[in-house]
């Protein structure tokens, strides 16, 4: 019997579980873009009261596509399994051109459908989540 590998995925920032499979499709948490077994946040820097000086998004955007595909991995999954994907930006104006500029070189062969929405802030000082579902051992 093999040992399960361990974790790639940041720890959950709540009481809730990364994924939940419902028939073939897997359903995922919110996902941002710290890293596994780090507080600080890919590209924030924060002042003594935890509010965003300044930021990188891009850095940011490459962390949540990393994990989600860590998250993918390990429930079984892959990239290309992804057919939903819901984006919460909380600076759409500045954002939004490197979002969709990254999504399209990530997403050149998987297509999912895609919502963007603007939200005025996230639980953790980061300007960007995704939610996703992947459909499971169906065709495209």
């Amino acid at each position: 019997m093999t040992e399960p590998q361990p974790s790639r995925a940041p720890e959950p920032v709540g009481a809730y579980p990364y994924t939940r499979r419902v028939g073939n499709l897997l359903f995922l948490s919110g996902v941002g873009p710290r890293q596994r077994g780090q507080k600080a946040i890919p590209g924030v820097e924060v002042d003594e009261d935890g509010n965003i000086l300044q930021y990188d998004f891009e850095s940011q955007c490459h962390a949540v596509f990393q994990n989600v595909r860590y998250i993918l991995e390990e429930a079984g999954a892959q990239w290309d399994d992804l057919v939903d994907v819901t984006v919460f930006l909380t600076n759409m104006k500045d954002d939004f051109p490197v979002y969709n500029r990254l999504y399209a070189e990530y997403f050149a062969t998987a297509q999912p459908c895609r919502t963007t929405l603007e939200i005025n802030c996230l639980p953790t000082p980061i300007a960007i989540e995704l939610k996703c579902i992947a459909a499971l051992g169906s065709p495209g």
